[in-house]
This record gives structure tokens, sequence and C-alpha cells, in this order.
């Protein structure tokens, strides 16, 4: 995953996101599947308010790994401008594009927007049936009279690949049932891997007949000569995810204390940090578990940047099945060396 970090005192702002293509240039020499990167507003932390311009930036450095936005906040933009913005961006990519939609969880970016609460999901669900239909072809409204079509559409039929981010248990029966693709941040929504392991039966069994479905589940993962150094990455993570995020854990922290420490997101089994054998063991688990892709959570904190491509490396190279780099929240500081 790709993380927003605090700005830094005298740092250019550019200098951010020229580390952040470095990082998916690696990520695709080490041989990872994807490389995601979340949509952030209002905050010092949040690195991309608009994932589509960083996007087709790493597109020009890259031709193999497939680049993804986990997600776009459908609730704060238009239908029209969702479909065509990644249509084009699809193209540029030459049909590499994969697309996560949410519905917005930050406060400040909530209250921003004029994103209520209680009305976001119905706003999510009225807008992905739009984008949906927007990117098949179809004339949707886009605040004028009359109904328009994009006239750029992305090259794979009927559009990119839609993933929904689900962070509570009850949303991933309703994601089933759309036929899409459902990703997963495991230390924020369930206790152990046996609950995970029931989320995903229940996901397979609400798709409709003849849809296979897709999972993908972010860990924050290190392979590496020290762990506690790791471990302490993802205490300060997790603390700034909180911090920013206000209320909004608060349930899930009551439901799954992995939430709460590096600790005990290890004792659950959601943090995968240790020598390439008992990373890649882990990782054998989840695919037993349903899981289709890990998105690894490997630029966590402020891990130093050798270590965080090590980790790429050391994994991609041990694994058949496809591993990602996810976008976290929050990216560590450039100082951090």
């Amino acid at each position: 995953m790709v993380e927003s970090r605090p700005e830094v005192p005298g740092e250019g702002a550019g200098a951010r996101y020229d580390e952040l293509l470095r990082l998916i240039e690696s990520a695709e020499r080490s041989g990872l599947a994807s490389f995601w990167i979340a949509e952030h507003h209002f905050q010092s932390s949040g690195l991309c308010p608009s994932p589509p311009i960083v996007l087709a930036a790493a597109g020009q450095r890259t031709t193999r790994i497939r680049l993804g936005s986990l997600v776009c906040v459908l609730p704060f933009h238009r239908p029209i401008d969702v479909a065509e913005e990644y249509s084009l961006l699809d193209v540029l990519l030459h049909g590499r594009l994969n697309l996560g939609v949410g519905s917005g969880y930050v406060p400040v970016e909530l209250e921003g927007f004029g994103v209520s609460p209680a009305s976001k999901r119905e706003a999510f669900d009225e807008a992905l049936a739009l984008v949906r239909a927007a990117f098949s072809g179809e004339p949707i409204r886009a605040g004028g009279d009359r109904a328009v079509r994009i006239n750029v559409r992305s090259p794979q039929v009927p559009h990119p690949p839609l993933w929904v981010a689900a962070q509570r248990r009850e949303s991933i029966p309703h994601v089933g049932r759309a036929g899409l693709g459902l990703s997963l941040l495991p230390y924020a929504t369930f206790r152990d891997p046996s609950e995970l392991g029931a989320a995903v039966r229940d996901y397979r069994a609400a798709l409709p007949p003849g849809v296979v479905g897709h999972i993908t589940a972010a860990l924050p993962i290190y392979v590496g000569e020290d762990p506690d150094r790791a471990n302490r990455a993802l205490d300060r993570h997790l603390a700034s995810r909180a911090a920013a995020t206000e209320g909004y854990y608060e349930g899930a922290v009551r439901r799954a204390p992995s939430t709460l420490t590096s600790a005990a997101v290890g004792r659950a089994g959601f943090s995968l940090f240790g020598s390439s054998d008992e990373v890649g063991d882990a990782l054998d688990e989840f695919d037993r578990l349903g899981v289709d892709e890990v998105l690894g959570m490997f630029d966590i904190g402020d891990l130093p940047v050798p270590d965080v491509v090590q980790s790429m490396r050391r994994v991609a190279g041990a694994r058949v099945r496809p591993v990602g780099m996810a976008p976290t929240s929050w990216i560590r500081p450039l100082t951090a060396r």
C-alpha cells in the first residue's frame, strides 16, 4: 500500500510524488501484480486528491503492472466525471486499470464535500449505478436536461474491473449480490482469520450465478531482519489513522481489538512480518481462506525505502499467486531513510 504522510518543513511538494513514482517502478521491477493508491482530501497527510493524475504519470514509467485507485470516493464526484476520467486513464494505461470505489469514511472529507454519513451509502449506490451505465456506453444525465454518452471508452469491456471497499461486515453480501470485486482491510473488520474466512464464504454465496468474484485483502507485510522496526512503524501508522478518522473505527475496535496495536494485529494474524519462508507460509493461509490477491502494505509508518523495496522483492520472488502493493491512508515522512 501507499501511505499519505505529513508535510515535512522545507521540503518541496514534488519530492513526495517523485518518490511515490519511484516506488511504483520498484514494484514493477520486483514482480508485483498491482499497485494501488488512495484518494484523500483536505489533510496534510492526504497524499493524493486525484488518483487519475498520479496513475497516468505512473503509466508512463511502467509497462506491465496493473495500476489502481483504492478507492475513488464516489459521493465526492459527479458520476459522468468518474466515467470519463477513468475511461481516459485506462486508454492511456492500455487496459491496465483496476478501479476500487467506496463511500468515504474520513470525517473532514465528508464534511468538506457536504456528504452526510447517514446518506453516503445511498449516494454511493446511486453514483455506482450511473458510473457503470456510463462506462457501458449508456446515456446518463451529467447535470443538464439532456442525457449524454461518454466519447472515450475503456479498452476493458464493459469497464475496468471494479472493486468495492468494505470495512463493515454487514456490507459484504451487498457487494457480492452486485457481482463486484470485494476489497478488505482485515485488521479493521475482523477478529481473526476464521472471521475473514466466514466473510469470504458470505460474499461467494451472494454472487449472481456464473459470476466468480474477486477478493483482495490488504495486510501489513515486512520481510527482513528487524521485524521490531516494522512493528514500531505499524504502531505509528495505526495511531495516525485513528487520529485522522476520529470516531469512525470505534465500532470496529470494539468488535476487533486487533485494530489497537501492532502486537494485537500480529496476534490476530493480520500482519505478516518475518523471514521469506514465514511470510510465504502466512500468505498460503490467505490463499486457503479464499483471498484472490493480497495487497501488501509494505510502505507503513516510516520504514526506510530500502526496507520497503527489499520486502517487495522477497515476497514477489517467492510467490506464485499474485501479490500487489496496496494503498494505505498515510505515507511516511521523506526524511526517514
